[in-house]
């Protein structure tokens, strides 16, 4: 049960869930049935957020998340993640709250949790980032991909102070995560590029503009992130989709580097949305189920690096080649 310090908490960090909208962020979206479906992925990141940051159970919350419809239960644990990595950053808080959660019910969720620290690191100071990712045993994917949560901290600074990080395309000071400073810029501009999807409300014509008024050499990790966004959470039909791959021009691999980590992370959690098939299909021209064999086929694991890229830019690397117009590709 909840505390009432854990109640204050909740009243005093966790943002309502109009200051997660749209139009209370100012962002240039025309509220449709479309950008609905999209507003309502942060707000279930707030009913997470609170439901862990009152400090309920682990127990409780589970069962609490499992209410909340599976196309967005995901973002309702990177909410619940964010939560619990606050939680055990405080002051006398190490309950080891994030590790049990990861380790636990979020394990199909793995690639959303970590966007989840993310935005936790959005919310503490840098010394206290130093042990924010949890050691994790048995769970696949750690640590190669905890880069996803530079990626939510990214995500997470474009979406609520859109003016410093999109309007003037501030760039991060870096951060040695996983050892690698060099690379942390990049794996924030990813999360940026998801940003944006959100920031236009899908609209692919906003979205790439946007993107094509960043500096050229950020332009490749934005591209990324908008393949994402766009395949995970929707946003937009057939059309809108073909207009993106179109705009996307050079960039196709890096879109659909995007898409590919998207239909990666659905498929791990089991639960696939017909616009993930839709995505898959026109920015790609691939299934869900050939686009998993690529992910599959060119995973890179463990936690050492390639030279000068970590395993998580290997593996992104890897799959980018898949897509360039002399690569052979999959074809069933």
């Amino acid at each position: 049960m909840s505390t009432v310090i854990g109640v204050l908490r909740k009243r005093f960090l966790a943002p309502s869930l109009a200051s997660v909208g749209f139009a209370e962020r100012g962002f240039p979206v025309t509220h449709t049935d479309a950008t609905a479906r999209l507003e309502a992925v942060p707000q279930a990141v707030i009913c997470g957020f609170e439901w862990a940051i009152e400090g309920a159970s682990l127990w409780e919350v589970e069962r609490r998340l499992a209410l909340i419809e599976p196309e967005q239960r995901g973002f309702a644990y990177e909410g619940a993640t964010m939560g619990y990595t606050i939680l055990d950053a405080m002051p006398g808080g190490g309950r080891d709250r994030t590790r049990e959660l990861l380790e636990g019910p979020a394990r199909p969720y793995i690639f959303l949790t970590y966007i989840g620290i993310g935005f936790a690191m959005a919310r503490l100071p840098r010394p206290l980032w130093k042990n924010i990712l949890p050691e994790l045993t048995g769970v696949a994917y750690h640590p190669t991909m905890s880069w996803l949560a530079v990626d939510g901290y990214g995500f997470d600074r474009a979406y609520f102070d859109t003016d410093k990080w999109v309007g003037k395309q501030a760039e991060p000071e870096p951060y040695p995560w996983a050892g690698r400073p060099e690379y942390f810029s990049r794996a924030f501009d990813q999360g940026v590029g998801r940003a944006l999807w959100f920031i236009h409300g899908g609209n692919p014509a906003a979205a790439a503009a946007a993107v094509g008024r960043f500096a050229e050499h950020r332009r490749a990790d934005l591209w990324s992130g908008v393949g994402l966004a766009s395949t995970f959470a929707g946003g937009s039909d057939q059309r809108g989709l073909a207009i993106l791959r179109r705009a996307a021009g050079e960039y196709h691999d890096e879109l659909a580097l995007g898409v590919t980590f998207a239909v990666k992370a659905r498929t791990y959690a089991e639960y696939v949305p017909a616009h993930t098939h839709l995505a898959a299909e026109v920015l790609t021209g691939l299934s869900v189920q050939q686009l998993r064999d690529v992910s599959d086929r060119t995973e890179a694991a463990g936690d050492g690096g390639d030279g000068d890229l970590p395993m998580y830019e290997v593996w992104r690397a890897r799959i980018r080649a898949e897509f360039r117009p002399d690569a052979r590709r999959l074809a069933s």
